[in-house]
């Protein structure tokens, strides 16, 4: 009985973490050694998937700072949201403007904050590595991440569903990603609610 419950709430935490979204997306199959380099490279701030996720970690800062302000000084703090807005317009316009992200497409996933699944258009086979960029428009965020295929079936006549393990996912992205898969449910329990 123990184990049963044991295996019913790790199935709970399962279904809460993980959610069915459309995703902009690009990715391609790479070899093991530019995974092993990919995570001794240091952080470059100037990458735009790097900039994306510093620009939330600061948001998210900036939010506690400018809700002691609004207290004080509410049109300030008008004010700064405005400003908040703006460099969230521009973020997202640089971000778009990625070359692989020009490649993206809308793509069916199941998406969690240790693996995700995603729909495409060709086998991958299991144990290939690949490398995955996610357009989160929920945080205005790119995140650059790595994984291992960990299987493929076929979904359709013309589609497959492959799952990914991801390899040293950076704590901020797995955060973003976490903060992304929260306002998703949200929201997604919102529209249930009005169905």
């Amino acid at each position: 009985m123990n184990k049963q419950h044991d295996i019913t709430k790790a199935e709970d935490r399962r279904r809460f973490f993980r959610i069915d979204d459309a995703i902009n997306l690009y990715y391609k199959i790479v070899d093991e050694q530019t995974v092993i380099s990919a995570s001794k490279m240091t952080d470059d701030v100037l990458s735009s998937c790097s900039l994306s996720t510093a620009l939330e970690v600061l948001g998210q800062e900036s939010r506690i700072i400018l809700h002691r302000i609004d207290k004080r000084e509410p049109e300030i703090a008008e004010y700064l949201k405005l400003m908040d807005s703006k460099i969230g317009l521009l973020a997202q316009a640089v971000l778009q403007q990625g070359n692989d992200l020009s490649e993206s497409k809308l793509c069916n996933t199941n998406l969690s904050a240790s693996g995700l699944a995603i729909e495409v258009d060709a086998p991958v086979k299991a144990g290939e590595f690949i490398e995955v960029k996610l357009f989160l428009s929920s945080c205005v965020a790119v995140i650059l991440l790595y994984g291992k295929v960990i299987y493929c079936k076929k979904n359709t006549e013309s589609s497959y569903q492959i799952g990914i393990d991801y390899i040293n996912l950076k704590d901020e992205d797995r955060e973003v990603l976490i903060k992304h898969i929260v306002k998703r449910q949200m929201q997604q329990i919102r529209e249930n609610k009005v169905a």
